[in-house]
């Protein structure tokens, strides 16, 4: 089984915990699991800039801060807009078949999951994370981010 992950949109507390766990059960879990990172986001995935990560990439990054693949605003209503002849969606779902992925996993807001969404219509495989300080992804109880900034918003 071969699972792309990205982390989408601005920076958030959570990111590297919320990769470590899903990429420790996977590991635990699937046999034969390949995870694929894409670097900053949504722009990995278009322009085929991913690493194949292994157990050891997801260990000690608990206390790391921001995503260890870094991230990027990739603004959903520009996402079909086709710039300089270059079509986005033809070259994430390119990426995509290339690499083989089963799944495609993507940490990020409302319009991170928008983008998700489409490439599912698309007929893509994808599973949105929701992501988000302000805890305002619709259809969600709580976001990954979220927790963390209120108990630092109101510690003192």
């Amino acid at each position: 089984m071969r699972v792309g992950i990205l982390t989408s949109g601005g920076d958030c507390q959570a990111l590297n915990a919320t990769m470590r766990g899903l990429a420790l059960t996977l590991y635990k879990n699937v046999k034969d699991v390949e995870i694929i990172g894409f670097i900053d986001g949504y722009k990995g995935l278009m322009y085929e800039k991913y690493k194949k990560m292994k157990p050891k990439d997801f260990y000690d990054i608990l206390n790391v801060g921001g995503s260890i693949l870094g991230n990027s605003r990739c603004p959903f209503k520009r996402m079909r807009i086709i710039e300089n002849g270059f079509d986005k969606v033809k070259a994430m779902k390119n990426t995509y078949k290339k690499l083989e992925l089963d799944c495609l996993v993507v940490l990020g807001g409302n319009g991170s999951i928008k983008s998700a969404n489409m490439l599912s219509q698309e007929g893509l495989n994808v599973i949105a994370l929701p992501k988000t300080i302000d805890n305002d992804a619709w259809g969600t109880d709580y976001t990954f981010g979220y927790s963390s900034a209120t108990a630092i918003a109101t510690r003192y």
